[in-house]
């Protein structure tokens, strides 16, 4: 059965935009060496597709963030973190091939030692107040005997000027050697862009890999463009409208494209009257609102009937820019009627 939407998804771009953060992250040049975070399937695009093809390019660390998404991508040489640690309910998953818990809690920590206490991550919080310990617990001994192999933390403002960010990093910095950990990882897809002295020893890039641009400075490449079939070409009378609730009005009479795509695949309601889609280089310009299933277009003059293709904008700032969505969003939204067609 042909689906009548697809992702398009692009290795080159994938590869494209992976290499540059390396790049950007010293790998290489005696700097940091470049992870991928995988988690949320890939952010929509399908995990194991996307590890198969970083792992030929050579990236060895993955991030998820459950077991299950571990449990789907354990394979001999795939090292793969668990960043929400190890819950009670998550202990018959331990001894997976390549799988390590990011330790978030002293209580978590705990029951690591409890398990072997074999090889693990460590989050320390170092001003997010999101997940991780304490650096007092670190001088205090909770980690003393662990086998570590990266003590992690997160920026809070990575994606914008904050005097936040050089704290973060100076409170991070200061934890080396205070532990075992063999490596040191702070810098996401945005912390790379602030420069090589986020990067530490590992990076773990995620939106900026599949095409998203979370600060300035990141040339990345669209991976993900959305295809969807045009379900019916109808002429519009002047004064007629369209779709839920009236709220586009036909200027003059117009053809319009009711095409199979709506915020049941990801396509959000905030795309309505500011969304566009192209036939070949023509911009079509969505018009009302966007339904469960169904988007209407404006086709002007291009040549687009029933049962032709149009891909709609891939551009992810621009995307998120008219729809009011975070690119996150964008990507981790897109639904599961897609046929992901990987090129």
């Amino acid at each position: 059965m042909t689906a009548p939407s697809r992702l398009l998804l692009s290795t080159d771009a994938l590869v494209a935009n992976w290499r540059t953060l390396a790049r950007m992250s010293g790998d290489g040049n005696g700097g940091a060496a470049c992870g991928a975070a995988v988690k949320a399937d890939g952010y929509g695009l399908g995990a194991r597709e996307v590890v198969a093809r970083l792992r030929a390019t050579g990236c060895r660390d993955f991030f998820v963030a459950t077991w299950a998404e571990a449990r789907a991508l354990a394979a001999p040489g795939v090292s793969v973190s668990v960043l929400h640690g190890v819950r009670e309910g998550d202990m018959a998953h331990v001894g997976l091939a390549g799988v390590r818990p990011v330790l978030n809690t002293p209580a978590q920590v705990a029951r690591w030692r409890e398990a072997g206490g074999g090889a693990c991550d460590v989050m320390v919080d170092t001003g997010m107040n999101r997940l991780g310990i304490a650096p007092a617990d670190i001088a205090a001994g909770l980690l003393d005997g662990l086998v570590i192999e990266t003590l992690m933390s997160h920026l809070a403002c990575a994606d914008e000027e904050s005097a936040m960010n050089p704290r973060q990093r100076d409170a991070f910095a200061a934890l080396r050697g205070a532990t075992a950990a063999r490596r040191m990882s702070l810098a996401n897809s945005a912390g790379i862009a602030l420069g090589t002295d986020y990067a530490f020893d590992l990076t773990r890039p995620g939106l900026a890999l599949y095409g998203g641009v979370p600060a300035p400075g990141l040339p990345m490449r669209p991976v993900a463009t959305i295809e969807a079939e045009v379900l019916q070409r109808r002429r519009v009378p002047a004064g007629a409208t369209v779709g839920y609730n009236a709220t586009w009005t036909a200027p003059a009479d117009t053809w319009v494209g009711i095409v199979n795509l709506g915020y049941a695949d990801g396509y959000w309601r905030g795309f309505s009257d500011r969304g566009r889609a192209f036939a070949g280089d023509a911009a079509l310009p969505v018009i009302g609102r966007v339904s469960m299933d169904l988007v209407a277009l404006d086709l002007g003059n291009a040549d687009v009937g029933e049962g032709d293709r149009v891909r709609f904008d891939a551009d992810l700032p621009r995307a998120a820019a008219a729809s009011g969505m975070s690119q996150y969003e964008l990507l981790t939204g897109l639904g599961a009627r897609f046929e992901r067609v990987w090129a």
